[in-house]
């Protein structure tokens, strides 16, 4: 593959360590969260099923356990499973590492949310997988429940030259920077850390894939499951499309 990483094993040996240090202040991640989750005008919550596809460290299954549900959160990178424990203590917050194609074997009764943020739908081989996904999801939903899906827009804007070489995060003993390459349905993403040693600078680079997913398609498979489509936004370079299940 030219060096291209699978997903699963670019998150394992280098993306899952600094993931969350990318984030930048937590505190204010998680605030930020919260006022998305709020924007949904979801449901009052109590002790209802939500499942977290692609969960990380819990940017939103936690703020939707202090929200009263219940939250499967489901995610295939061990050390960002680990750090999601660490958070999550004594929230209603069932952990499980799997990888999202098998997510319905781990589902003990119909959710009544369904999220897939942080552009993991992605992550995915290809666009039959995310379409398998939406077709699994739906099914399972209980009446009157969402799904409500997050990616990065990487269709409608296309970054050449110097503008696809992307500042993440600096601090003082690391450097985080992207660079993109576009091709006809995915990008290859080079993530490159550089880190500060007692001597010197040592540079990690490891690259992977993601899908250049088209945001009317994907809203088009959410109505062809059955689904009413009740949000279908584009924000700052990110797709945020909700699909109500009728009951």
């Amino acid at each position: 593959m030219d060096g291209i990483q699978s997903v699963q094993k670019h998150y394992d040996t280098h993306l899952g360590a600094v993931y969350s240090w990318t984030m930048g202040d937590l505190d204010s991640a998680f605030l930020r969260s919260n006022d998305f989750l709020t924007s949904l005008d979801l449901p009052v919550a109590d002790g209802q099923l939500a499942v977290d596809l692609g969960c990380g460290f819990g940017l939103h299954a936690i703020p939707l356990a202090q929200r009263g549900y219940h939250v499967l959160a489901i995610d295939f990178c061990t050390e960002l499973l680990s750090d999601l424990r660490a958070r999550a203590r004594e929230l209603p917050v069932t952990i499980v590492e799997a990888d999202l194609m098998t997510f319905d074997w781990n589902l003990p009764e119909s959710p009544n949310l369904i999220l897939c943020l942080g552009d993991t739908l992605t992550h995915l081989p290809n666009l039959q997988s995310v379409y398998e996904v939406i077709e699994k999801a739906s099914a399972k939903l209980a009446p009157g429940g969402r799904i409500v899906l997050g990616f990065r827009d990487y269709v409608g804007t296309e970054l050449i030259g110097t503008d696809r070489f992307i500042p993440v995060r600096t601090s003082d003993d690391r450097i985080f920077t992207c660079f993109l390459e576009y091709a006809p349905g995915h990008i290859t993403v080079h993530d490159l850390v550089q880190e500060r040693t007692t001597a010197s600078w040592k540079q990690k680079i490891s690259a992977y894939r993601k899908l250049r997913l088209d945001r009317n398609s994907v809203a088009a498979e959410l109505m062809r499951q059955g689904l009413r489509i009740v949000r279908n936004e584009l924000k700052n370079g990110v797709v945020t499309l909700a699909g109500l299940k009728e009951t």
